[in-house]
């Protein structure tokens, strides 16, 4: 478990064990692959993905794996989240199943869409 806040993304994912590492670097290449144009960074001592403004944040506990997709990321996919311990803008994939990655990607891709249309609505109002 993480001790001092890391430095970079991979300082953080080299900070745990072989099982949880895997897990992340997972979620990590899902998130890259759904977002491309993002940019990572460590934020509230954990990863995170920038674009257009705050995107995502990952991270690692003893037994699931936090992920944050603000309240419209969990709102939109209610039913398919409704599995997992969720909170206002947390979900909580347990480290002992399967990462359900495809769903990572579509929560994403839809943060991606809302973060792109924010933009858009602040250059037409100026």
């Amino acid at each position: 478990m993480q001790e001092a806040k890391p430095e970079s993304v991979e300082e953080y994912i080299d900070s745990f064990d072989a099982v949880t590492k895997d897990i992340l670097l997972a979620v990590r290449k899902t998130i890259q692959s759904a977002a491309p144009d993002a940019t990572e960074k460590i934020s509230y001592g954990m990863p995170a993905f920038v674009y257009k403004g705050n995107l995502v944040y990952y991270a690692a506990y003893a037994k699931h794996i936090g992920f944050y997709a603000t309240p419209n990321g969990n709102e939109s996919f209610k039913k398919e989240l409704s599995k997992y311990k969720t909170g206002k803008g947390s979900i909580q994939f347990p480290i002992a199943e399967q990462m359900p990655l495809e769903l990572i990607k579509r929560i994403v891709a839809f943060r991606v869409r809302e973060n792109d249309a924010k933009a858009e609505a602040k250059k037409l109002r100026k």
